[in-house]
């Protein structure tokens, strides 16, 4: 069994540490803290850093939660229940409240029989919309145009319980929203009201989007992944398990992407914290492949499953404890797959390499044959990218040169031009826009850069397109001039306008755009790290209406929630609605824990 490394909270969970609070609740905590924490949380090693104010802001609940079944359920395994409290109520200052895993309120929604499911009007299903990953909602389906927009106004939040993020897009069908929580609850709610249809317990945390289908016996099914690497088929309109399948074993092994549906199965793309359990130097670094998992979606069998990296893992050496250093390893799938029906191609971007020599497959786009999960081509973007966390002197699983950390976070997008002519566009952390043509394997038929690049820079979660125009919002989150959102021509590259970063809505925030943005007839929405959200013209870029996120919100499920960061999912607009997420208390984000949903007063 592999060795668990010092509990770490860093990217995807909690952050370093430089200094900690000495008034600890438990007389044991500050041992625990230091034997535990210490080497890594009273150690500038990790960039991606909450600061010790931001740390002290979230919720004690948030901390267990996170250790026990969220995204740093690895750091904990090591410690007991009593520990995980201890260090939560010593980090924080703040004992643990008894709040119930799930809040409901008094919130009570409207119950048809006769819920219409995909039948019943607008809708926002998966991650981009739709097979192709444009991120557009046409009027049809969002009922709400550009004059509209400065009259938007809150007309519910819901709460998650125990979390310091709000990190899943939500998907809405049928007028019930689905989104699930940090915390692993999968919730069905009224898209007008946010009061609660179902809940469902998954295994762990849940990132992934959901994606809504029809059955052959007519239910609807609901479909999304957790941290766990387990799939999931719920009844969309009782909420009870249909079935759940693991789809990876490797004990880094994650679901971030949602799953992309087509033909009767499903396509999950899996994703890995693996770079961040090698910033342990005993950790014997690496083995994870990422993958892509065609499921039946009647019974969850496995149709296929492919790898990024089609080596093997082998050894490499031997770090200071003997144990083998293996490799090659990383090129995680941490987005959504975008389906190309008429060339029947499955695409997917990956991430960076965590072994050297790196693969030939990271940072990559990847076409897969749907039929067979046969590799019909690879474009890869940068070379020799081997990235994992904690690099210091003496880590033997660090790279002879770390970086420079450029993998693709966001789904490509497949768009048909006005000529009928395919290109397939992707944004990129190096901060370039690509427009590539998906029948010459590839080929790079423009490139325009839209940001400086970095770890945490350039294009992170997710751009959108409107057909003539594709918007690519900017990080650069750990450089000095980070955000700004820049308008492409699609078919050409040449950059239509540039909207600079506007001023933070909260004192010593970034305005780095991190989450994904969403277009309606002439709008682009975007959230930013400071808490605001934006909608801007899509004609020049000129701000049309923004709302501070930040602060406390009394909640349709009885709880006082969060407004923070908001980064990853993007925002979601239907039947005249909006609906956003904030909060977002890792990855150097302030904490927080709401869904908000936004309307025009009649």
């Amino acid at each position: 069994m592999l060795r668990i490394p010092p509990l770490i909270f860093l990217l995807f969970g909690l952050l370093c540490l430089t200094s900690v609070a000495a008034n600890a609740q438990v007389p044991d905590a500050a041992t625990l803290f230091e034997e535990h924490c210490g080497s890594c949380h009273l150690a500038d090693v990790i960039p991606r850093a909450l600061a010790i104010d931001n740390m002290r802001a979230m919720s004690p609940e948030a901390i267990i939660a996170a250790l026990t079944n969220g995204p740093m359920k690895q750091q904990g395994m090591d410690l007991t229940l009593e520990e995980r409290r201890s260090l939560a109520e010593y980090i924080t200052g703040r004992g643990v409240a008894a709040e119930p895993a799930m809040a409901f309120g008094a919130c009570v929604p409207s119950f048809s029989s006769g819920w219409r499911g995909l039948d019943g009007g607008p809708k926002w299903n998966g991650w981009g919309g739709n097979l192709t990953n444009q991120r557009h909602q046409p009027f049809r389906h969002a009922l709400l145009a550009a004059e509209d927009i400065p009259r938007l106004t809150l007309k519910w939040a819901f709460g998650f319980p125990n979390a310091d993020a709000a990190q899943t897009q939500p998907t809405l069908v049928g007028g019930r929203l689905f989104v699930g929580s940090q915390r692993g609850i999968v919730y069905a709610l009224d898209s007008k009201t946010g009061c609660t249809h179902w809940s469902f317990e998954a295994q762990s945390g849940v990132r992934s989007a959901m994606t809504v289908a029809r059955l052959n016996d007519g239910r609807h099914a609901v479909f999304f992944g957790d941290y766990n690497a387990n799939v999931y088929a719920l009844d969309a309109n009782t909420g009870a398990e249909i079935w759940q399948v693991e789809v990876e074993k490797h004990e880094a092994a994650r679901i971030t992407g949602a799953p992309a549906l087509h033909g009767g199965r499903l396509y999950i793309p899996v994703s890995s914290s693996e770079e961040m359990l090698a910033a342990d130097p005993e950790y014997p670094c690496c083995t994870f492949r990422g993958s892509l998992v065609a499921l039946e979606i009647e019974t969850g069998q496995l149709g296929w499953k492919s790898f990024s990296i089609p080596d093997e893992p082998r050894q490499r050496g031997r770090n200071p404890d003997g144990a083998f250093l293996m490799g090659p390893a990383g090129a995680a799938l941490w987005s959504a797959p975008t389906i190309d029906v008429r060339r029947r191609v499955v695409y997917v971007a990956t991430g960076n390499a965590y072994t050297e020599p790196a693969a030939d497959t990271s940072d990559s786009i990847i076409a897969f044959d749907i039929e067979t999960g046969v590799t019909r081509w690879v474009r890869q973007f940068t070379k020799a990218d081997v990235f994992v966390e904690g690099c210091r002197d003496g880590n033997p699983n660090c790279p002879s040169r770390i970086g420079p950390d450029f993998d693709f976070g966001a789904s490509p997008a497949l768009v048909t031009l006005e000529d009928g002519q395919d290109l397939l566009v992707v944004g990129q952390k190096s901060g370039f826009s690509y427009g590539l043509d998906p029948d010459a394997e590839g080929e790079i038929v423009w490139q325009r850069r839209v940001g400086q690049g970095g770890s945490l820079g350039g294009v992170e979660w997710g751009f959108a397109v409107d057909g003539g125009k594709a918007y690519f919002p900017n990080s650069d989150h750990l450089t000095r001039e980070p955000g700004g959102l820049t308008a492409i021509r699609v078919r050409t590259g040449e950059r239509v306008w540039f909207a600079g970063p506007q001023e933070p809505v909260c004192a010593e925030c970034t305005v780095a755009i991190i989450a994904a943005v969403t277009t309606i007839p002439g709008v682009v929405f975007s959230g930013s790290h400071d808490g605001a959200v934006q909608a801007y013209s899509s004609d020049d870029g000129s701000v049309l209406w923004e709302y501070n996120t930040n602060g406390e919100y009394e909640t349709v499920n009885g709880l006082t929630a969060t407004g923070g960061s908001i980064n990853g999912a993007g925002a979601v607009i239907v039947d005249g609605m909006l609906y956003v997420n904030s909060g977002y208390g890792i990855s150097g984000g302030r904490a927080g824990n709401v869904l908000l949903a936004f309307g025009i007063d009649e």
